[in-house]
C-alpha cells in the first residue's frame, strides 16, 4: 500500500452510526465541512480533509465511530485474507512501540469465529512489521491503535478506527442509572423533536422522567454550544503517525472558548424531574461532570405533580421523555397508568409538543394529542419509536371515562361476576388470600390472585400461533381493566410470566426488588413476598389442606417435608403441635423461621432442617403423628444424591415415610403433577384414601388438576 496524505479534501471516510441516524448524521458531516458520497445501513461514507475528520471527533453528536479505510479486496480463503491483510504498509500507519487491538467483524464459509478471525488479522500485522521493522508491536485490550475489519460476503474491508472508543462516550456519564439511552441516540431523538429550533428561539425543555439526565444534558450540551468529545480523554488517533497535533489543539482550544460563550449566554431553561432519589442523584453526578451544572433544574417530584413557572408555560417549548416500556424497568401494571399520568400533567402545558420515545406503542395510546411525527430507532436491540405529539385539541381535554373498550370488557365483566362470588364466599370463610380469575377466557390467559389489598397476575405464555403483539395488547387490556373492576390501584398489582416450571426453577429468584407483606390465613399471620420470585411463599390451592391441619394438630408431632415456606408448620404449631420441617433450600428454612416469629412461636423451640429431605428420612429416627409432604414433581438438585422423579418414587418415599409414622397417624402426600398415578397395587398393604377433591379450594375449581392428595395411614 501506498503512502496517502490524509490532508487532502478527497480523503475518504466513514462514520458508522445508530441504525436510524444516518440520515441526520449526513447532514451533521455537511454541517461540518466533509462531503457526503452514500449512506447505507452501517453509517455514512463521506471525503474531506483532515481538518473535517478532527470536527467530526469532536462534534459529532451522532456518530459511534470515525473510520479511516485501509484497504478493500475479495477474499476466497484464510490464508487469502491473512496476505491481503500484511498488504497494507502498517508501519507507515503507527510505530511499533504503540499497542494496538483488532475489532473483527462479520463471517463467511472460511471465518465463522470473530476470535479467529481477528487472531489472522493480528498475526498478518505483526508479521508486517518484523519483516519491516525487524520488531513487532504488542496487542492490548485497550490499544492505543484500533484495527477494524469486516468481512462481509467474502469482502475484507480493513480501517483504521481513528476515533477510538465509542463517541457516544462523552465522559460525564459514569453513573448511567437505570435502563439509560446512548448519548448520541438522546441526542438523534432532541434534533428529531425538533429541539434546535426550539433552542434557538429561547425556548426550554422538561423531561419529566428524566433518569440519570441523558436528554437533559444532550439538549443543554445542544444549546450551550458545547463540542460532545470535549470531555473525552482519549482518542484513537493519538498514537497515528499523520496525526497533526497543532490542527487538533487549535480545533480544541477553539471549541473550549465556544463551551465558556455558550454556557455564559444560555438562556433557556432545562428541567428535570423523577421520582427516584437515586437516579437524581446519577444525574446531579453527571451534570457536574458535563460542564451544565447550575444551568439545568432538578428536583425529585412524581409525574403527577408536574409544574414549572407561568412564564416558561407561556415562552414555549417542549417536553421530551423515554419512559419505562417493560422491556428492562418498571413493570407493566404500573405502566399503564403512568403513561395515562403523563398525559394528563402535560395538559398543564397544552401548547408544548410532547416527544416520547418507547417502544410500546400500546401504551402511548393514552397520550391522547395529534400524533405529529413518528421515527423509528433501535434502542440497543430493541425496536422502538420517537411519536411526536402536537399541541392538544378538544380530544385531548375530554375526561377518560372508562379504560375497559372493546374485547376487554368481557374480561372485565367476568372478573366483576367473580368477585362477586368471591368475595361473600372468602368473607363467610374469613379468607383474605384467593384466586379470582384463571384464565377463564383463553383469550385472556392470566391468572389472578387477591392478597389481601394487592393482586398477583401471572401470565400464563402464549402459545407460538398466537402473534406476540396480540398477545402484549391483551395484557395490556387486562392490567388497565383490573383497577377498575377490582378497586386495587396499580401500584399495587404485581405482574409475572408463569411457564410450564422444571427442577427447581419456579423457586428460583424473580426480581432483585423485594416486596413482602404479611396476610392472614385461619389462625395465623403468614410472610408473602409478591415479587422476588414466581412463587409468593404461600400455595394458595394447599389452604384446605393446611387448615385441616390445624384441626388435627393440637398436641401432635408434625412432620412437615419438602416444607417450602413452613406455612403448614405454622398452622400446626399454632395449634399447639412440636413441628419439625425439612427443606433443601436455606432461604425457605429462613422464611419459615420468620413466619414462626411472626406469630410469636418461638421457631427454636421447634425443628428446622436443612437437608435432602430423601436421605433425611434414611437417617431420622423420631416418630410423628401427622406428616405432610408435598414434594416436587421433578428435582435435580446439586444438594441432594440422585434425582427425584415423583411418579417413579412415590412408592419409596411414602414407604420411608410410613416408616416415621406413629400408630394411628397419618401421612399426607400431595403432588402437582397432572398426570400423576398412584401406585395402589405397590402399597396394598395400606390404606390408601384419595381426598383431591376435598383438597382443592373452590376458588380453585377451574383447575382441579392442580394437584393430587392422599390421606395415608397403616390397615388396622
Amino acid at each position: 500500500m501506498n503512502d496517502v496524505e490524509y490532508n487532502d479534501p478527497n480523503t475518504n471516510w466513514l462514520v458508522v452510526c445508530a441504525k436510524g441516524t444516518e440520515a441526520l448524521l449526513a447532514d451533521e458531516i455537511r454541517h461540518l465541512g466533509g462531503n457526503v458520497d452514500k449512506e447505507n445501513h452501517i453509517g455514512v461514507y463521506w471525503h474531506g480533509d483532515l481538518e473535517a475528520a478532527y470536527k467530526v471527533c469532536l462534534w459529532s453528536r451522532l456518530a459511534s465511530r470515525l473510520l479511516l479505510p485501509l484497504h478493500e479486496c475479495q477474499v476466497d480463503s484464510v490464508d487469502e485474507m491473512y496476505r491481503m491483510a500484511k498488504s497494507v504498509d502498517w508501519p507507515s500507519l503507527f510505530p511499533v512501540d504503540a499497542t494496538f487491538r483488532i475489532d473483527f467483524h462479520g463471517s463467511s464459509r472460511f471465518i465463522n469465529n470473530t476470535q479467529f478471525g481477528a487472531q489472522k488479522i493480528k498475526d498478518a500485522v505483526v508479521d508486517c512489521f518484523r519483516e519491516k521493522v525487524g520488531a513487532r508491536p504488542d496487542v492490548d485490550k485497550s490499544g492505543d491503535i484500533r484495527i477494524e475489519a469486516q468481512l462481509r460476503k467474502g469482502q475484507l474491508l480493513l480501517f483504521l478506527n481513528v476515533s477510538g472508543d465509542s463517541l457516544h462516550r462523552r465522559g460525564y456519564r459514569l453513573q448511567p442509572g437505570q435502563a439509560p439511552l446512548k448519548e448520541n441516540l438522546a441526542a438523534a431523538l432532541l434534533i428529531r423533536a425538533g429541539w434546535p429550533d426550539k433552542f434557538k428561539a429561547g425556548q426550554h425543555l422538561i423531561d419529566p422522567m428524566c433518569g440519570s439526565g441523558t436528554l437533559l444534558i444532550e439538549a443543554g450540551l445542544m444549546a450551550a454550544d458545547i463540542a460532545p468529545g470535549l470531555n473525552r480523554q482519549g482518542w484513537g488517533f493519538e498514537r497515528w503517525k499523520s496525526h497533526e497535533r497543532k490542527l487538533w489543539l487549535r480545533l480544541v482550544e477553539d471549541a473550549r472558548q465556544r463551551r465558556t460563550d455558550g454556557i455564559n449566554g444560555l438562556k433557556n431553561k432545562l428541567y428535570g424531574f423523577d421520582i427516584d432519589a437515586d437516579q437524581l442523584a446519577a444525574a446531579s453526578k453527571n451534570l457536574e461532570r458535563s460542564g451544565l451544572e447550575g444551568k439545568v433544574h432538578l428536583e425529585r417530584r412524581d409525574i403527577t405533580d408536574l409544574r414549572v413557572q407561568k412564564d416558561v408555560v407561556k415562552e414555549g417549548g417542549l417536553v421530551i421523555c423515554n419512559p419505562p416500556y417493560g422491556e428492562r424497568i418498571g413493570e407493566l401494571p404500573q405502566l399503564a397508568p403512568l403513561y395515562q399520568h403523563l398525559h394528563d400533567a402535560t395538559m398543564k402545558l397544552p401548547e408544548w409538543p410532547i416527544a416520547i420515545f418507547t417502544g410500546n406503542l400500546d401504551l402511548s395510546r393514552a397520550i391522547r394529542r395529534p400524533l405529529d411525527k413518528q421515527y423509528k430507532f433501535m434502542n440497543g436491540k430493541i425496536e422502538a419509536k420517537l411519536l411526536v405529539f402536537g399541541a392538544a385539541d378538544e380530544r385531548s381535554s375530554r375526561p377518560q371515562v372508562s379504560t375497559i373498550r372493546g374485547p376487554v370488557e368481557q374480561f372485565a365483566n367476568r372478573i366483576k361476576k367473580n368477585i362477586k362470588t368471591a368475595s361473600k364466599w372468602a368473607k363467610r370463610e374469613n379468607i383474605h388470600c384467593y384466586r379470582i380469575y384463571d384464565a377463564d377466557l383463553p383469550e385472556y390467559a392470566v391468572a389472578v390472585d387477591r392478597y389481601e389489598d394487592w393482586l398477583h397476575v401471572q401470565e400464563y405464555v402464549p402459545p407460538k400461533s398466537i402473534d406476540p403483539a396480540v398477545a402484549e395488547r391483551r395484557l395490556l387490556d387486562v392490567l388497565s381493566a383490573l383497577p377498575e373492576v377490582t378497586g386495587v390501584p396499580a401500584e399495587k398489582i404485581v405482574l409475572k410470566r408463569r411457564e410450564r416450571q422444571s427442577g427447581k426453577r419456579q423457586y428460583e429468584k424473580q426480581s432483585d426488588e423485594k416486596r413482602t407483606m404479611v396476610v392472614r390465613e385461619g389462625q395465623v399471620n403468614i410472610l408473602v413476598n409478591l415479587k422476588d420470585y414466581l412463587d409468593t411463599g404461600l400455595f394458595l390451592d394447599h389452604r384446605p389442606t393446611r387448615l385441616e391441619i390445624a384441626k388435627l394438630a393440637a398436641n401432635k408431632r408434625f412432620l412437615n417435608l419438602f416444607c417450602y415456606t413452613a406455612t403448614a408448620s405454622v398452622h400446626a404449631a399454632a395449634a399447639g403441635a412440636t413441628c419439625t420441617s425439612v427443606d433443601m433450600s436455606r432461604t425457605y428454612i429462613n422464611w419459615g423461621r420468620d413466619n414462626f416469629s411472626l406469630n410469636n412461636i418461638d421457631p427454636d423451640a421447634h425443628s428446622f432442617v436443612q437437608a435432602d429431605c430423601l436421605q433425611w428420612l434414611k437417617d431420622d429416627q423420631g416418630e410423628y403423628d401427622i406428616i405432610f409432604m408435598d414434594p416436587p414433581s421433578f428435582s435435580n438438585s446439586k444438594r441432594m444424591e440422585g434425582v427425584l422423579d415423583i411418579q417413579r418414587d412415590h412408592v419409596d418415599l411414602i414407604r420411608m415415610a410410613m416408616e416415621r409414622l406413629a400408630p394411628g397417624g397419618t401421612l399426607i402426600f400431595s403432588c402437582n403433577l397432572r398426570k400423576f398415578e398412584m401406585e395402589y397395587d405397590a402399597l396394598s398393604d395400606l390404606d390408601v384414601k384419595d381426598v383431591s377433591a376435598k383438597s382443592i379450594p373452590s376458588d380453585y375449581a377451574r383447575r382441579p388438576n392442580i394437584h393430587v392428595c392422599f390421606h395415608i395411614q397403616a390397615k388396622d
